[in-house]
Parts: structure tokens; C-alpha cells; sequence
């Protein structure tokens, strides 16, 4: 390196600090500017490894394969238990690290798979437009900031030297207006309901948690974009509250500053403005612009280093520098995730969660099972309905459907009607019913569909795997349809015949592919190329009788 065999900040022992200044001197400009990013590069010469700041917790481990899935946060705050909270928080980050040390022992460091979570979402819940109300404790500060408080503490945990995971209290501040306006709308709180209404939580979270990462809001804040602005992020986070950690940009929120509220004019004018106000980290955003705006003149080299210096202070507080050895939340084990702790934790979580009507009448426990049950209801036989948003995968899950037949037994027939749809123009979708889908074996037809899995992102050649599934309904999450090498990356083609039972109009889609094309007969139906959680879809008139070709292609 020219700069000794042994540099200072691979020593354990030295101070964090000086760890950071010694490793920021050995790195250029354009390497600086890399690690602004959320997906941040290695730096092979200096063995700083490739990370991903984007990890999703707010009720389990999100996005990362199989965990234990606890109530939604506004089913969290019904609990008014803050050891719960503190007890789920824990539970989370046992599993975050069991699942990311596996990760890495794998070769795998990319998004959802790291130590640092953007969860609580402590915003207040007071406009039903905004339409994440789910995500939050609720409209009131102080049952927000206690509950938030509570779970980053279980999330962080309490060893003297190494956080186990960091926590990243959202989205600072005043958000949660109307979701399509965030990218450009503007709010004047007063002075008295700013302090009263929309910082105390935020607050909490600072004082009695310690929080170390903050994320700044889409919208502006009396003029200025809350990730350009000096009142919320110096004056108010570090100067009035002692905040010590880093700040990240909502996803796409520096493009903002120049592209929705149109303050500045081009991104090195959005990244300086940024990065000088105190946002240490940049979301979905060009990683150049740090460049740009050093030699044009908008920023020093010396607020890039701050930026990048605290974003470096927190992987070191990780311990990812450090021998796994020392780091003693290294050594918990893939079993903690999904255990009957968790598990148990989890079901007492949802009982606590659980807001009931009045049992007049003494209606309530039903003492004999009737005859007959009716259930009704888009939710009742739906998963994801249960999940929520930013969920993990959990190894098993019951419907208010599946649960009632269960508990009914053979002593009563369940009889079950979705009844209505979501809302207009949303449509039920359900698993393609197994007996409309065959496909030929060349000795003859099978139910389901011909599988072919291909290793990478495209599906050329021979397969790797050949099979037939019964139909389209996975989650690989903790084992893989084929061996995909470091990558786990796939792609899928299913091919056979789809035959409708009655003749109508029907919605077929998915969702969770990176892109799909499906296909019945001549006909695109639906198609994506980006990812999503929730399901893509399209139309077609079939007639009922009638085998159709049918095909999906997915990756």
C-alpha cells in the first residue's frame, strides 16, 4: 500500500477515529465517492469489502428469505408494552446477524443481507392518504417515540464496545402527507406543533436509544428538501439533540432536490447541497456526483470526508474490520431464526396486538362449534394479507380461513366466499388451481406445468434442472431450485396448457420476479421488468373448456 504493512485502521485495538482518518487518507476522491452510495463498492486494494447499506426489519427481517414474521408496527403499538417492543427488536436483530454472517460465509453481500436497517418508520399517522399508516405507531408522539425507542434499543443491543445491528429512525421530518406529492410538496408547520407534534418521537429515539442512523424525508421543510436542510439536520438532529450517527437519503430523494422540488439545477448541485446540510448517504443516486461537485467548486474534500468518515464509523462499530472472533454477535447460529422462541414471541406479540369489540352478550369464546361456518372476505384466505409490507417469509402461515377449518375439524362444514374485492379495478388473485394446468411428458399428460431452470438471468441452452411442478407457488428463500454458485441468481421458464373451467374474463399475474412475461395462447397477458411486492397483472377473455398454450417466463 506505500503506506506500511500494518495500517492503523486494521488494528482492533487502536481508537475508532483514528481507525476512520487513517483508512479516508488512503483513499482517492473517486473511491470516496463510491461508498456514498447505498450499493458501495470494494476497494479490493485496501480490503474494504463490497457493502449494501439497504436492509429491511420492520416487523422480522424483510426481504431475505425465511424469519419470523411479528405483527405489522400499527398492530405493535396496540400492545402499549414497550419490553414487547424491546423483545421483538431483539429477536430481529439475533436473526439479522444470524442470517448475514451466513451471507457473507457465502461469498453474498448484497442488498437485504447487511447489518444496517432503515426500520422504525416513526412518522405520524395522521393523513389516511399517505397510505402506509401500517408502518408507523400510530398519530401520537409520545406512544411513537416510546415504542420506537423500545425496538431500536432491542435492535442495537447493549454490548459496550459493537452494535449488533443499526437502526435508522424514518423519515425526518414532517412527512407522511399525500404518497404522490412527497416528491415535490412543501409543509409550514408552526413552530409550537414542529416541537409538539413532529420532532418529540424523533427525539426519544435519540436520547433514550441512541439511535445511530437517521433517514431524511422526500418532502421540503419550510422551503428547504429535508435532506438539504441545515435547520432539521444540523441545527436540530446534531447541534440541539447531540445526534452522533449518519443520516441516509430516502431512495431517489437527492434526485429530488433538483428534479421534483427543483431547488437546484443539476445532481452535483442536489449532491453538495446534501452532503454539506449533513446527509451522509445517498439512496438510488448517481455515485459520480460527489466528483462533479468537488471540482466544480460546490463541495471540499473535506465535507465529502465527514459524509463518508461517519458512514465508515459505523461499519467499524459493527465490527466488520474486525476478527469475527471478537464480535461476539458473530457467532449466533442460522437456528435462532424462525426457533420456537421466536415463534412463541411472536404468537404472545399477536394476542397483545389484538383491539376488540365489545363482547356483548358474552357472545365471545363460541363454547360449541356450529354446524356450519361461513367465512367471508378478501383477507380471510390471503398471505400477504398477513404480512403486511416490508416482510420476511415465514416458515409456515395460517389464514383466518385455514385456522377456522383447523379448528372446526370434521365437526363442521366452512364454507368460503371472498365476497367483495379489495377496492375497484384490484382483483383477488389465487394460486391457478393445479387440475386446469397439464402439460406432456412425452409418455403421455401431466397436472402442472413443464419446469426448466437455468443458471444467471437469462434462459439460454440446455437447463440445468428439468421437472414438473404442480403449479406456480414458491418462496426461495433458504434453498434454491438449482446451484447458482455465488450468485443465486436464476431464471425460470414453466410451458404447458391452461384450461379454463367456465368461460369469462380472467386476471392472471404474479409478482416477486425481477421481470416476467406471461403468455396464454397468442397473448401477452401480463408482463414486468422491474421487481415488485405486489402482484402485476393483466386480462383475457377465455373460453371455459377450451386448452390454451400457456407459458411463463421469469427471473
Amino acid at each position: 500500500m506505500g503506506q506500511g504493512l500494518h495500517p492503523r485502521y486494521k488494528n482492533p485495538s487502536a481508537p475508532i477515529d483514528e481507525r476512520v482518518r487513517d483508512l479516508l487518507s488512503r483513499m482517492t476522491l473517486e473511491e470516496k465517492a463510491g461508498q456514498w452510495v447505498n450499493e458501495a463498492p470494494a476497494i479490493e486494494r485496501l480490503d474494504v469489502p463490497a457493502y449494501d447499506w439497504w436492509s429491511e426489519g420492520l416487523h422480522g427481517v424483510a426481504r431475505a428469505g425465511y424469519a419470523t414474521v411479528f405483527p405489522q408496527a400499527i398492530g405493535l403499538a396496540a400492545t402499549w408494552d414497550t419490553h414487547l417492543f424491546e423483545a421483538v427488536g431483539t429477536a430481529i436483530s439475533d436473526e439479522a446477524r444470524a442470517k448475514h454472517h451466513d451471507f457473507v460465509r457465502k461469498g453474498q453481500r448484497r442488498q437485504y443481507q447487511g447489518l444496517t436497517f432503515w426500520s422504525p418508520n416513526i412518522n405520524l399517522f395522521r393523513d389516511p392518504r399517505w397510505g402506509r399508516g401500517m408502518e408507523t405507531f400510530g398519530e401520537d408522539p409520545t406512544l411513537a417515540g416510546k415504542c420506537g425507542a423500545a425496538f431500536i434499543r432491542g435492535l442495537q443491543g447493549d454490548h459496550e464496545r459493537y452494535l449488533k445491528v443499526v437502526a435508522t429512525m424514518k423519515h425526518f421530518a414532517v412527512h407522511s402527507g399525500p404518497e404522490p406529492d412527497r416528491h415535490s410538496f412543501d409543509v409550514y408547520p408552526s413552530e409550537r406543533d414542529l416541537y409538539e407534534s413532529y420532532l418529540p418521537h424523533f427525539r426519544m429515539c435519540v436520547d433514550e436509544a441512541n439511535v445511530q442512523s437517521v433517514m431524511c424525508a422526500y418532502n421540503r421543510y419550510a422551503g428547504d428538501p429535508c435532506c438539504g436542510s441545515n435547520v432539521l439536520l444540523e441545527r436540530i438532529l446534531r447541534k440541539e439533540w447531540g445526534f452522533n450517527g449518519y443520516v441516509t437519503s430516502d431512495c431517489g430523494a437527492i434526485g429530488d432536490i433538483f428534479k421534483g422540488h427543483k431547488v437546484k439545477r443539476d445532481a452535483a448541485e442536489a449532491t453538495a447541497l446534501a452532503i454539506r446540510a449533513g446527509t451522509d448517504l445517498n439512496c438510488s443516486f448517481q455515485d459520480a456526483a460527489p466528483v462533479e461537485a468537488v471540482r466544480r467548486g460546490l463541495l471540499t474534500e473535506a465535507e465529502l470526508d465527514r459524509a463518508i468518515g461517519r458512514l465508515f464509523r459505523a461499519r467499524f462499530m459493527l465490527g466488520m474490520f474486525d476478527p469475527p472472533e471478537m464480535v461476539p454477535y458473530a457467532a449466533l447460529p442460522m437456528s435462532v431464526v424462525g426457533s420456537p422462541k421466536h415463534r412463541t414471541l411472536a404468537l404472545e406479540a399477536a394476542r397483545k396486538s389484538m383491539v376488540l369489540l365489545k363482547n356483548e352478550g358474552s357472545i365471545l369464546p363460541i363454547r360449541d362449534t356450529p354446524p356450519r361456518i361461513a367465512v367471508i372476505g378478501p383477507n380471510a384466505h390471503d398471505v400477504l394479507s398477513l404480512l403486511g409490507n416490508y416482510y420476511g417469509v415465514p416458515d409456515g402461515a395460517v389464514t383466518p380461513l385455514e385456522g377456522l377449518r383447523m379448528r372446526a375439524g370434521k365437526n363442521a362444514t366452512v364454507t368460503y366466499s371472498p365476497g367483495a374485492r379489495f377496492a375497484d379495478g384490484v382483483p383477488l388473485l389465487e394460486v391457478i388451481d393445479p387440475r386446469f394446468l397439464s402439460c406432456s411428458t412425452g409418455a403421455g399428460t401431466a397436472q402442472g406445468l413443464r419446469a426448466e431452470y437455468f443458471r444467471g438471468m437469462h434462459a439460454d441452452g440446455a437447463p440445468e434442472v428439468s421437472r414438473i411442478d404442480s403449479t406456480v407457488d414458491f418462496a426461495w428463500c433458504t434453498e434454491l431450485p438449482l446451484d447458482c454458485g455465488d450468485s443465486a441468481e436464476f431464471s425460470i421458464r414453466w410451458t404447458g396448457t391452461l384450461t379454463p373451467p367456465v368461460s369469462g374474463l380472467y386476471t392472471l399475474g404474479t409478482y416477486g420476479f425481477r421481470a416476467f412475461s406471461l403468455r396464454v395462447g397468442d397473448s401477452v397477458v401480463s408482463s414486468a421488468t422491474g421487481g415488485s411486492e405486489t402482484p402485476t397483472y393483466g386480462t383475457i377473455a377465455l373460453q371455459g373448456g377450451t386448452p390454451y398454450p400457456f407459458s411463463l417466463e421469469g427471473k
